[in-house]
């Protein structure tokens, strides 16, 4: 079966990744994993209050994936399954890619504002001749009626 991998993070865009995906996964009989990386920065503290962050940084990552996990589930019929790793998002996420044979195409979504699409849209669209996989990124500002309508 053909997966779709998404990277869940804080960004506004995530949601029209995690929409694209899902369908075009329920579309064509595919699944979805829904990848989310914690920056190593987030835990250059002491042993034991890095733990604890490292553990709410978790237990966030598994609640925002819960409320989709739920829409996918109940929409789209589509059952999802949940990366967390920590380190460098990029390497990660090719990490993901090259651990998983099914995965195959990787969604991301773009941003908005005036600084650009995000740091992944840019890092991984540089190298997106080296890929292992290919590259979708889903406009922030799509409306959820011309997703529905092109997946």
């Amino acid at each position: 079966m053909r997966k779709f991998l998404v990277v869940l993070d804080d960004t506004r865009e995530c949601l029209n990744a995690m929409r694209y995906a899902a369908m075009r996964a329920a579309h064509t009989g595919g699944g979805v994993t829904i990848v989310s990386v914690i920056p190593p920065e987030e835990f250059q503290h002491w042993i034991g209050v890095g733990e604890i962050m490292r553990a709410e940084a978790r237990e966030r990552i598994e609640a925002h994936f819960e409320v989709f996990a739920k829409w996918m589930r109940d929409k789209q019929k589509v059952m999802p399954e949940l990366v967390i790793r920590e380190g460098e998002p990029v390497s990660e996420i090719l990490d993901v890619i090259n651990t998983d044979p099914q995965i195959g195409v990787l969604v991301l979504g773009a941003g908005t504002d005036k600084a650009g699409p995000g740091p992944l849209v840019t890092q991984l669209s540089r190298n997106s001749g080296s890929l292992p996989c290919p590259l979708t990124v889903v406009p922030g500002e799509m409306s959820k009626e011309r997703l529905e309508s092109i997946t």
